[in-house]
């Protein structure tokens, strides 16, 4: 049966969907430029924008089993919502929506309580689906490190030294494509799960720098937890109300951390069938393509 992924050409979505069209799932990639797209073979490319009712409907049409990714948008709620609404329509019960870990207590952190929403609307339309609460990608540092760790030495994340789980998005992208899998073939319906998933060990400010310290050979320090810096060089390249929302997310992880207990680790390997990627290697992947790209 079909699969309809949305967000298929971002970060996780790409990966979800490479990973189905390797099983040889019917994979349907939502996406606004269809035309501009090369998905791997086999996949099909379906225009649709979360802005446009008529154009989700369609896609939904067919489609038995959603992956349903909502960005980190000023109407991220409406959007996932009208989804969540027109999957229904269409007859779709089975679900992975990717959520966010502390979703239901980070309640000042506008698209944690958004995503929160959203999980609380799946049950109550009476679908069925696994939640994932994802925590910190690695691959955030991608765009916000380079130029202070190369240049001036420094890991310039707030992050601080509460302990955040980070996890490797590639990670993330398998676990949600097993659970499509699992669930798009089941006889029936799976009951609903809420999964956190992260990496396998937790990251503070201070051990993030000594990862690069040690990757790069050269020592780096951490920038400090003034999350002031943060908010203005988001402000760089997005809008001032996300950079605001990032801001609050920041201050909570200083404060509570995003900590995968040991069940839940234990849960992730078991879900993968395989040790889970750590900061070391991301950061040897990274310094890698760095390299490359100079």
């Amino acid at each position: 049966m079909t699969i309809l992924v949305t967000g298929s050409t971002g970060l996780i979505g790409s990966h979800v969907v490479a990973l189905l069209a390797a099983q040889g799932a019917d994979v349907h990639a939502l996406t606004r430029t269809p035309e501009k797209r090369r998905f791997p073979p086999g996949v099909t490319a379906v225009k649709g924008d979360f802005q446009d009712v008529d154009s989700i409907r369609a896609a939904m049409g067919g489609a038995r089993t959603l992956f349903l990714l909502n960005t980190v948008a000023a109407d991220e709620v409406t959007q996932a919502l009208i989804a969540l609404n027109l999957a229904r329509e269409a007859g779709i019960e089975r679900i992975v929506y990717l959520s966010v870990m502390h979703s239901d207590r980070f309640t000042e952190v506008p698209h944690f309580t958004g995503k929160h929403t959203v999980e609380r609307m799946i049950g109550q339309l009476g679908m069925y689906a696994t939640i994932l609460r994802p925590a910190y990608f690695m691959q955030n540092d991608d765009a916000l490190i380079q130029s202070d760790v190369l240049e001036r030495g420094v890991y310039p994340m707030p992050i601080g030294s509460a302990g955040i789980s980070m996890v490797d998005a590639r990670d993330v992208a398998e676990v949600a494509a097993r659970h499509l899998l699992r669930r798009d073939t089941a006889s029936e319906p799976l009951p609903t799960e809420v999964l956190d998933v992260v990496g396998p060990t937790a990251l503070s400010g201070e051990s993030a720098a000594a990862v690069w310290s040690d990757v790069l050979g050269k020592t780096i320090r951490h920038a400090g937890d003034d999350i002031g810096p943060f908010e203005t060089r988001f402000r760089s390249f997005a809008p001032a109300w996300m950079a605001y929302d990032m801001r609050l997310m920041m201050a909570r992880m200083q404060t509570d951390g995003e900590l995968g207990s040991a069940a839940a680790v234990e849960r992730m390997q078991q879900e993968l069938g395989a040790p889970l990627r750590n900061y070391r290697d991301y950061a040897l992947e990274t310094a890698a393509r760095w390299r490359t790209a100079q």
